[in-house]
């Protein structure tokens, strides 16, 4: 429960960040907070059926169309979330590969921690 608390904070805090980088993206940390649960259940139910319906293009395009589909259901997730603004859809796919980056980053983070706590509990 943790863990999934911690990756929670963590993916608000990297959205917060992604708005001070990327021009066209704002929010405050209660709004990222909101947002990274709707993009996470974005993720969970919406992307694989997008996935799977666009699979023909995305293989005609070697898998660049997945990154529209990002950039779409990641301002989808700003259009749920009140004080997540995205604006146009450079931002939106810059945005979403960024915070597809630091997830990355995040599970890897999370996962090494969860390690050690195994490790320490263990012992």
């Amino acid at each position: 429960m943790f863990g999934l608390l911690l990756r929670l904070v963590l993916s608000a805090l990297a959205l917060v960040l992604i708005a001070k980088i990327v021009p066209g993206i704002q929010t405050s940390f209660g709004a990222a907070l909101f947002a990274a649960i709707i993009i996470g259940l974005i993720n969970v139910c919406l992307r694989p059926l997008l996935l799977l319906i666009s699979l023909p293009l995305t293989l005609i395009t070697f898998g660049l169309f997945a990154f529209v589909i990002n950039a779409v259901l990641f301002a989808l997730a700003a259009w749920l979330s009140p004080g997540f603004t995205v604006h146009g859809f450079r931002a939106a796919l810059v945005g979403s590969i960024l915070y597809a980056i630091s997830g990355a980053v995040i599970q890897l983070i999370t996962d090494r921690m969860e390690d050690r706590s195994i490790v320490v509990a263990a012992v």
